[in-house]
């Protein structure tokens, strides 16, 4: 039976201690407020723009990650690279202009924009009026921006009609990237005019159903002054739509869809076009954007996929033009989506979700490694589901409801961890006065069980028992004055006791001058080497007993104290461990056959003390020493209780 605790069941029914329900409840209150205050903070964060960044760089990742949707055949880009800009110099002549005009359409385009600042203080002839006659053709679209400021304005070189001027200003978002498109201001912009007027030809490049709903296509504005074209409504961009907070959306802005990289457009050289190297197929009928594409000009911008394995890739106006005007043509004739976006009671509740997530996870799990795998996998499903959305031009927040889970976890975790700290101190605290530090973090282990019924479940395990008795105790106090025999009996079993414990042992009780101990409980062993090594602890723990026992006999000799003889008796086997009792007395036990044969084997043929200590062990310890120790056999004993034979071994030394 392992150390008494007589009355630990009223320390809890008696509220000397809490009961478990009142520390779940206190844990309870105060995880809800460590996350209430977590998810307020990390709420504020969002509304102040904090994690906008974060999010636009997983959504640039998600936009990288899609398959390119190849090249978009209405649209080609006149690009005007450096090598043109050797050859034509720079500024390019009006001349130079209306001859690249004028090849374009001897191909009939459908339409063709100009992304150039024509404006010249002073018209130059020739070709100033060769370059107006080509403006002025119908299908012809001259660039003009706003600029940051009058000086930077930037108009027609002529009067146009509204329909062949498009507005060229993109809006950068804070981190200097391309990711929206400006429809409307004052002007509509380059991509609308261009797409009315793909429309106005009657969609050339498509198929002739399209052809034929283009026909009847008009541009409208609807009661709440959204654009509508072909049944499409472009919802406008709002400064807290999808992951932004903080953005001007000043104007009618949408998200711009890339189709992908640069090379997702089909594009030519201005010299080839001046040389008449262009095959006529990839102009008629298309959508033609002239613009600058060298770097040198610096009219190049950072877009989703500006981040590459290679560094920093920026991309020109008119790529960025050619990209939003063919979004536009895909949402109108193709069926595709806009991207969209939920409220912000959407995203607070979808924030929301993942933090009750994040908070019943951490709570429910114990197991570190289970805990860290489900994490993980709910956040690749957070991941996972937001990718899948995307993919359907939903961008809902990731970072956001990542960090709810994440934070409010750990949070959970914390606060897990410091209500079990302070609940085990309290116990461990009581518990401590009437039990081993052992016997009570098993109960520590269990106190689900045994603050509910009171006591611990019974358990089946192997270890390994140690009794020790001084030889003749009654013969060797017998005269002294019972003040004399507490203080030398209290001293030996103090350094009887320090010698089992730090051998990882459990000392059960003190039965007058006796101990009994317990090696392999309570934490049960499952293992043949687990059961082994706790047969060689107890072996080596009646061994260091010897040495104490020189030492003890020492200083008892100079007090004129009696000199100690002892027996130590091991055995290893089966028992059953479990509380015994009712609910005024509770005893957490250890009991079955080993017991008795342990304290047979300690008390067998008392007479045959060959040293101060000595001690005898059965064949079924000795089959777990593995040789580490010099044994001698006493042959097969009949020990009292006992029907049948036990073979019995003396420990002479440790090998």
């Amino acid at each position: 039976m392992l150390k008494n605790f007589q009355g630990l069941t009223s320390l809890f029914h008696h509220h000397r201690l809490p009961r478990l329900p009142e520390f779940r409840l206190a844990g309870y209150r105060s995880a809800i407020v460590g996350n209430v205050i977590v998810l307020g903070l990390l709420y504020g964060v969002r509304q102040l723009g904090g994690l906008q960044q974060l999010e636009l760089m997983v959504f640039d990742q998600m936009m990288r990650s899609r398959p390119d949707r190849g090249i978009d055949p209405r649209i080609l880009v006149v690009g005007i690279t450096e090598s043109d800009i050797k050859a034509q110099k720079w500024p390019l002549s009006e001349r130079i202009v209306a001859q690249t005009l004028a090849e374009l359409n001897r191909h009939q385009p459908a339409a063709i924009a100009v992304d150039l600042n024509l404006q010249r203080n002073i018209p130059q002839e020739p070709g100033y009026s060769e370059l107006i006659a080509q403006l002025r053709q119908p299908n012809v679209i001259a660039a003009m921006s706003n600029g940051s400021s009058q000086n930077d304005r930037i108009e027609p070189p002529i009067e146009l009609p509204k329909n062949q001027v498009g507005l060229v200003d993109l809006p950068a978002d804070p981190d200097g990237f391309m990711r929206r498109a400006l429809l409307f201001t004052n002007r509509a912009s380059f991509s609308i005019q261009l797409l009315n007027a793909y429309v106005r030809a009657g969609c050339p490049s498509d198929r002739p159903q399209r052809q034929d709903f283009c026909r009847n296509l008009k541009p409208s504005f609807n009661s709440q002054k959204e654009y509508e074209l072909g049944g499409v409504v472009f919802p406008l961009l709002r400064s807290d739509s999808g992951a932004y907070q903080n953005i001007n959306s000043g104007g009618y802005q949408i998200l711009i869809n890339y189709r992908g990289s640069s090379q997702a457009l089909q594009r030519v050289t201005l010299t080839q076009v001046l040389q008449k190297e262009v095959n006529p197929d990839w102009i008629r009928g298309k959508i033609v954007l002239i613009g600058v594409s060298a770097p040198s000009l610096k009219d190049v911008f950072l877009t989703p996929y500006s981040v590459t394995d290679k560094g920093t890739v920026r991309i020109s106006g008119v790529e960025v033009q050619a990209q939003i005007t063919s979004q536009l043509l895909g949402v109108v004739l193709d069926g595709d989506r806009l991207f969209w976006f939920w409220a912000e009671w959407q995203e607070v509740l979808w924030m929301l979700g993942w933090a009750i997530a994040g908070i019943g996870l951490a709570w429910l799990i114990r197991k570190p490694l289970v805990l860290i795998a489900s994490e993980l996998f709910l956040l690749s499903l957070l991941v996972g589901t937001s990718y899948i959305l995307y993919l359907q031009q939903g961008w809902i927040p990731v970072v956001a409801p990542a960090l709810a889970f994440v934070l409010t976890s750990v949070t959970t975790l914390i606060d897990r961890q410091y209500q079990s700290q302070q609940q085990q101190k309290t116990i461990m605290r009581l518990l401590g006065q009437q039990t081993s530090p052992e016997i009570a973090n098993a109960l520590w282990q269990g106190r689900d069980r045994l603050l509910q019924d009171g006591r611990l479940p019974w358990q089946n395990v192997t270890a390994t028992i140690l009794f020790t008795d001084i030889r003749n105790f009654s013969t060797t106090v017998e005269g002294e004055s019972p003040e004399q025999v507490m203080g030398w009996l209290n001293e030996y079993l103090t350094a009887m006791a320090d010698v089992v414990q730090s051998h990882q042992g459990v000392v059960n009780k003190f039965i007058g001058d006796s101990v009994m101990a317990v090696f392999g409980v309570p934490i049960p062993r499952q293992m043949e080497l687990e059961i082994a090594a706790d047969a060689r602890l107890a072996v080596a723990s009646a061994l260091a007993m010897r040495s104490v026992l020189v030492d003890l006999n020492q200083r008892f000799e100079q007090q004129g104290l009696p000199k100690i003889q002892m027996r130590v008796g091991i055995f290893t086997g089966a028992v059953m461990v479990g509380s015994l009792g009712g609910k005024s007395r509770v005893e957490y036990c250890v009991i079955g056959d080993s017991v008795n044969i342990a304290s047979r084997l300690e008390s067998c043929e008392k007479e045959r003390q060959i040293d101060d200590c000595r001690i005898l062990i059965a064949k079924e310890t000795l089959d777990y020493l593995q040789d580490l120790y010099e044994v001698e056999s006493w042959g097969a004993l009949l020990l009292k209780g006992k029907a049948q034979t036990v073979e019995v071994y003396r420990v002479v030394r440790q090998v």
